[in-house]
């Protein structure tokens, strides 16, 4: 049984400082979308053309590929961190979650949850509590997500799931279990673990882990003696600059 609770005020102060993760009011603003219409063809098609022209975007797929980098950080960054440091489980189904920017930012630019509430596991049962967390995030979200806009859009899911995967790499690497208790850094170690070397495809919507295969050691290269983990994608990022500038990671360097 899982227990149920509450973030804290400093907990949810601290998702919606870092992460952009808001509670939602039962308003919608102008540009605002349910992640759920998202998951209809003909809605995220749409969606995409509208981002498209704010963006500059030269074609859907660059937009595609721009929106799921966000998407990714906006999703993934508060619900681990919630899971990993708080220990407490939030809903980012597709159902539960509304995009949604404030007046003066022209796209995405905070997801708001329509349940905020929390589940605790119970301690012998962190596991299975685990696996449903990340179901409702993956499977039932970002794979589901994946799939729709790979189709709409023309772009290669490994595309797509890079995207998140790097999202990941950086709040487990760079954030996460750095600092913190002896408790917070041992959950830090096995939650990254499981997720990129453990979890089941299943749990993502796929037939396998599709996390594990863009998970490399940092290494030093021709254009950096800096180590860092060169993308096996490229995100089109520069196409969308106007300095035709590439990440520092691009395979394209």
């Amino acid at each position: 049984m899982n227990k149920q609770s509450q973030l804290a005020q400093n907990e949810r102060d601290y998702l919606s400082q870092h992460f952009g993760l808001c509670e939602y009011d039962g308003t919608r603003s102008v540009g605002s979308v349910s992640a759920l219409d998202l998951l209809d063809m003909e809605r995220c098609s749409d969606y995409l053309d509208r981002l498209t022209v704010i963006l500059l975007s030269p074609s859907r797929m660059v937009t595609a590929s721009q929106f799921f980098k966000r998407y990714a950080f906006l999703t993934t960054a508060p619900l681990l961190y919630a899971m990993t440091v708080y220990n407490k489980g939030l809903n980012l189904s597709a159902r539960n979650c509304i995009l949604g920017s404030s007046p003066g930012h022209s796209w995405l630019e905070h997801v708001s949850l329509a349940d905020s509430d929390a589940a605790m596991p119970e301690a012998s049962e962190r596991h299975v509590w685990r696996n449903t967390v990340m179901q409702a995030l993956f499977a039932e979200n970002l794979g589901k997500l994946v799939a729709v806009m790979s189709r709409a859009a023309n772009v290669p899911k490994p595309i797509l799931w890079e995207n998140v995967a790097v999202r990941i790499f950086s709040l487990y690497e760079k954030r996460i279990g750095l600092t913190g208790e002896q408790q917070e850094q041992s959950r830090a170690r096995a939650d990254f673990q499981y997720l990129i070397h453990q979890a089941p495809g299943a749990l993502f919507g796929e037939k396998q882990n599709p996390l594990s295969r863009f998970y490399i050691e940092p290494t030093c290269s021709s254009v950096s003696n800096t180590p860092m983990r060169v993308r096996k994608t490229c995100c089109f990022y520069y196409e969308v600059t106007s300095d035709k500038e590439y990440c520092s990671n691009c395979p394209k360097l």
